[in-house]
């Protein structure tokens, strides 16, 4: 059985419990969650497969 997680909801997941953590840096957080958004949709992420 092969489990195939994307970099993508585990980026998203991290974010949403720092913010739930911390709620003072929500500002940087959502800045550098729509920074890696943006670098995996530039450059593909394919190859951030994990099995």
């Amino acid at each position: 059985m092969n489990i195939h997680l994307g970099l993508t909801p585990i980026i998203s997941l991290a974010a949403g419990i720092l913010i739930l953590v911390v709620p003072r840096l929500l500002n940087y957080i959502i800045a550098i969650y729509l920074i890696f958004i943006g670098l995996i949709g530039l450059f593909g992420g394919n190859g951030f497969n994990f099995k």
